[in-house]
């Protein structure tokens, strides 16, 4: 049978004091309590393991600990947002720096930014961090929210009250455009769900690499949001798809998702056609062939993250796009050029 959880009125029944000197004790108010008492009171709820409500706890202080983590439940993500390999990672690295900065982390899935304001208010928190919404969506909330929050993985052409943190997606599909270059390859296909914010970045850095180097832009294939469309859309393109020697992908998840399906149908990579991808999530690592990719530093982001929150907090940050270095991470699924002369 369950024990019945111990109650406030429970300890302070057998001690003899007040429900409000208990509760003092629990929430730390010891000042015009004696040392003797605030002893007793320890001891007993030790004694009897006491569990306190850590949500009334949190809530009744000033500084509650807890930090938000407001995730865009988009349409491609089919319902399963945590399960994202980007997510899960930017999670599992803003988790690892939230608790050394002896905080809480609080997750909400939400595909209407106006339930960030609701839930931020609701657990009176210390700040936030937004992951996924749109410029107007980050304007909306810095109108509305009055507690502070980063942008942590955000695309806005004008950013001027808020901080936002996001990688140099230019950069990174120039790096992947002088890589594929330098290893012959001419007839290169950039995959990506749109053609704008942080995809329409790597496709031009992508271009401009290639351009620079005297080739012409590389196709922009929009592939479905859905994962079964997708599939439909690789089996209806696939000669179309071998027409070229490389293809990047916006994503690593969608990169690894094309090495399966062109494994599943006889296709070898990078023998036939070299696969790279954008994030450097952990599984590009340990598929096979291992992934080539553009790197993100997820743990750095994730310091910057709560650095920039605790300024925001003290009222000396800086407003604006701080952008983050990526590299290449070379794999085995690109290789030099080799094959039908005609493509190159």
């Amino acid at each position: 049978m369950e024990q019945e959880r111990v109650r406030i009125a429970d300890i302070a029944e057998e001690l003899g004091v007040s429900t409000a000197t208990v509760s003092n004790v629990i929430h730390g108010k010891t000042q015009k309590i004696s040392a003797e008492t605030v002893r007793r009171v320890e001891m007993l709820l030790e004694k009897r393991q006491y569990i306190p409500s850590m949500a009334g706890i949190l809530l009744a202080q000033n500084a509650s600990k807890i930090i938000g983590v407001a995730i865009n439940r988009h349409d491609k993500y089919e319902h399963h947002v945590l399960q994202d390999p980007f997510i899960s990672e930017s999670l599992d690295c803003l988790e690892r720096e939230i608790t050394a900065q002896h905080c809480f982390m609080m997750v909400k899935c939400t595909p209407d930014p106006a339930e960030i304001v609701r839930f931020g208010s609701m657990w009176n928190m210390e700040g936030m961090i937004v992951l996924g919404f749109c410029g107007e969506d980050y304007e909306m909330l810095r109108a509305k929210m009055h507690i502070p929050f980063v942008v942590y993985d955000g695309y806005a052409a004008r950013v001027e009250n808020y901080c936002n943190l996001s990688v140099d997606d230019f950069s990174g599909g120039y790096q992947m455009g002088e890589y594929l270059w330098k290893l012959g390859h001419r007839k290169i296909l950039f995959l990506a769900d749109n053609d704008i914010c942080m995809d329409h970045q790597r496709y031009c850095g992508l271009c401009a690499a290639l351009q620079k180097a005297g080739c012409a832009a590389p196709e922009h294939a929009e592939i479905p949001l859905r994962r079964a469309a997708r599939l439909a859309y690789y089996e209806a393109n696939l000669p179309s798809i071998l027409q070229y020697t490389a293809v990047f992908a916006a994503s690593d998840a969608y990169a690894i998702e094309l090495m399966n399906f062109l494994t599943d149908h006889g296709v070898q990579v990078p023998q036939q056609i070299s696969v790279a991808g954008f994030d450097g999530i952990p599984e590009s690592a340990v598929v096979r062939p291992a992934l080539t990719t553009i790197r993100q530093d997820g743990g750095v982001r994730a310091h910057l993250a709560l650095a920039l929150l605790r300024q925001e907090k003290a009222g000396t940050a800086q407003y604006g796009t701080s952008l983050l270095p990526v590299g290449l991470q070379i794999g085995s699924s690109t290789a030099p050029l080799r094959g039908n002369p005609a493509q190159k």
